[in-house]
């Protein structure tokens, strides 16, 4: 799922989609992800990325070897961050709260306890938020404007989505941004979500 693209060494050319990843992420919240992104940037527009380039279980017991350290990725144009069993473990990685923080105005998408890194990195900080009707307190915790327990909600660049199959939603919203209206609709038509 997470191979190491062609030309990993090159610049490449157009935006780049930085997804965080963890042991114990949902690896459906990550394919939804990589897939529209893919479906409407082309191969290479997305890029795994963690602390080092070790192999890492997923929640579902894959393998799966992120892309790129944080420090070698190219500068990426959008987040998208999936949630998973090991998301409260992760968001306690200082360098993956610095990573997020450093990267709070581009538009991102997060899905299902993928918000708990943001809650940890300060980017839900006054912001109107959806997510996990089950996280909804936690949610608080983070000091959002409102929260809209199992709802997909955009508060400017920021999409949040309840766990599993929504986490389309917020890849569609990133996607909308980089590649316009017209690719992200045509990657949900591809998907069956017209």
């Amino acid at each position: 799922m997470t191979g190491v693209p062609a030309g990993e060494g090159t610049a490449p050319e157009g935006p780049v989609v930085a997804i965080p990843v963890y042991a114990g992420v949902s690896e459906l919240e990550l394919g939804i992800m990589m897939t529209v992104c893919r479906l409407c940037g082309g191969e290479g527009r997305v890029r795994t990325v963690s602390r080092s380039r070790a192999s890492l279980v997923t929640a579902g017991g894959l393998v799966s070897t992120p892309h790129v350290l944080y420090a070698a990725l190219p500068e990426p144009a959008a987040l998208l961050i999936p949630g998973g069993p090991g998301a409260a473990k992760a968001a306690r990685d200082p360098l993956l709260r610095e990573f997020l923080a450093g990267h709070a105005a581009l538009p991102t998408g997060a899905s299902g306890t993928g918000l708990l890194l943001c809650g940890a990195a300060g980017t839900l900080l006054g912001r109107v938020v959806g997510g996990p009707a089950d996280l909804a307190d936690t949610l608080w915790g983070y000091g959002p404007a409102d929260v809209h327990p199992g709802e997909v909600i955009t508060d400017g660049l920021l999409t949040t989505a309840p766990s599993g199959l929504p986490a389309l939603h917020a890849a569609l919203a990133v996607a909308a941004h980089l590649w316009g209206e017209a690719a992200a609709q045509e990657a949900a038509t591809r998907l069956g979500h017209a």
